[in-house]
């Protein structure tokens, strides 16, 4: 069961590939597993690691100024491809709890949802202006209220992103979609009590 989304602040890690598909999250060679342990050592796998298994040391994720950061900033329609949990399990995995973009493909974002991997979108000139603060400040930090759906910029501005209320109220219980149902379980067996011999 995952732990209640709360507001957090970090460092960013940028990536500003476009088109990220699910296949460069996390290659199909790791996708035979159905337990989520160690997929965060295997993601971007592909750009990560030499052939022999070694890191590549210009890859940003393998920079040791970039370890613990719990923001990824990426282009244009991250997740596209085929369906795959897996492409969270791996972010998750890391150590990532949000991803900035423009854009998501559709399955992604709902895998992610349903993951505790928050997906905020935001308009192209915050997106550049992020993009922009890594290059000047690549120690930044923005702050991340998913009950107040605001990212906050160093510079104090807030910006609003959108979120589906019913993915928003899962992760700010931490419970999944059975987790809430079974919440209200109280409340239901109460109202059956309260209209029990009438007709409905």
């Amino acid at each position: 069961m995952p732990e209640p989304f709360t507001p957090f602040s970090s460092k960013v890690i940028p990536l500003p590939a476009e088109n990220v598909d699910t296949d460069q999250i996390i290659p199909a060679r790791f996708l035979k597993v159905t337990d989520k342990a160690g997929l965060g050592d295997n993601l971007f796998s592909d750009w990560r690691y030499n052939a022999d298994g070694t890191p590549k040391p210009n890859f940003i994720l393998n920079k040791p100024e970039m370890r613990g950061r719990q923001i990824l900033l990426v282009g244009d329609n991250f997740g596209c491809g085929s369906s795959r949990e897996h492409a969270p399990w791996a972010l998750t995995g890391y150590g990532f709890r949000a991803v900035i973009s423009t854009s998501f493909a559709d399955i992604f974002r709902n895998n992610a949802l349903k993951n505790a991997l928050l997906p905020i979108i935001v308009d192209r000139e915050t997106h550049w202006q992020l993009f922009s603060l890594a290059e000047e400040d690549p120690g930044f930090e923005v702050t991340v209220d998913l009950a107040g759906q605001k990212l906050t910029l160093p510079d104090g501005r807030a910006v609003s992103f959108p979120i589906d209320p019913f993915a928003k109220t899962c992760l700010l219980q931490g419970v999944d979609e059975l987790g809430y149902l079974l919440n209200l379980e109280p409340a239901i067996a109460r109202y059956e009590r309260q209209h029990e011999g009438t007709e409905r």
